[in-house]
């Protein structure tokens, strides 16, 4: 699952209680006109737009909740919506968050028309979280990783979690909440892009696990044909500076989720070596 996050800045969040469609932004109803400023405001400045909805049957409100979640900044803005040009307060968010709230959002992929595996998968995850944090947990449309089903992706620090399953998907969350990432179930962080992400959690796992913002920047180089060397900023328990070196492998074709019409064949990232430079010898 190594750097299989959404390598994006925010996140745009619009209530919409379904059905949900192949293409769920697209086939929401909202108006095209709406939905056209929406996702350009979003690609324009390194966004994604979701729809998200509470676990379980749900009343349809006319007002429904939009969010902004900035990643970088790490708040969540809120506003609400009854008509479909309410939604349009979003794109100056989108543009200059204005900083919010630092309460945690937590995401679970049940987006079954976009693939099966998110809906038979996801839906338990969902509720077991919504058993523990009712305010917090909302379902998603597609999110990316269908095979690494069930997906968590917490906000607004964009970290996303995959193969998680109604029993373990509680303690990993409760972990994180409380400051510890939990590498064998990351997929990466959006903050991060994927060859990053790959030596990320390389790093939590030689030397940590630190807290989901311990890996502050990182600084990737190419070290030839579909090989890289990623330098690491980081804080809390992590060293300072972490260099690690990456390389791409790409697996026999196979059936990746339950809605593939053929094998493919998926790429992933590689740690073949992680080290501090300025660690004392031993360590």
């Amino acid at each position: 699952m190594n750097g299989t996050a959404l390598h994006v800045r925010r996140f745009l969040l619009i209530e919409h209680p379904g059905p949900w469609g192949f293409d769920a932004v697209g086939t929401s109803g909202i108006e095209p006109e709406v939905i056209d400023q929406l996702v350009a405001a979003t690609r324009r400045h390194g966004g994604r737009t979701l729809l998200i909805r509470r676990p379980g049957r749900q009343d349809h409100e006319p007002r429904r909740a939009w969010a902004v979640a900035d990643v970088v900044g790490g708040t969540i803005s809120w506003g609400t919506w009854e008509q479909d040009a309410d939604l349009l307060a979003a794109c100056d968010v989108i543009a200059d968050p204005p900083g919010g709230s630092t309460d945690p959002v937590l995401l679970v992929c049940a987006h079954g028309r976009h693939d099966t595996c998110c809906a038979v998968r996801g839906r338990p995850v969902a509720a077991a979280l919504a058993e523990r944090w009712p305010d917090a947990v909302w379902e998603c449309s597609h999110v990316g990783g269908d095979r690494f089903a069930g997906n968590v992706v917490v906000l607004p620090d964009g970290t996303y979690y995959g193969n998680l399953g109604r029993d373990d998907s509680v303690a990993t969350v409760e972990q994180h909440l409380g400051g510890v990432v939990v590498p064998e179930q990351l997929r990466g962080s959006s903050m991060l892009s994927p060859v990053a992400q790959a030596a990320a959690i390389a790093a939590h796992e030689r030397f940590g696990p630190g807290g989901p913002r311990d890996v502050r920047s990182a600084v990737v180089q190419s070290a030839g044909h579909e090989r890289w060397r990623v330098e690491l900023s980081c804080t809390g328990p992590l060293p300072l500076t972490v260099v690690a070196d990456v390389e791409a492998q790409h697996a026999a074709a196979a059936l990746l989720t339950c809605r593939a019409p053929h094998a493919t064949s998926a790429r992933s990232f590689v740690v073949t070596d992680v080290r501090a430079p300025s660690a004392p010898a031993g360590s």
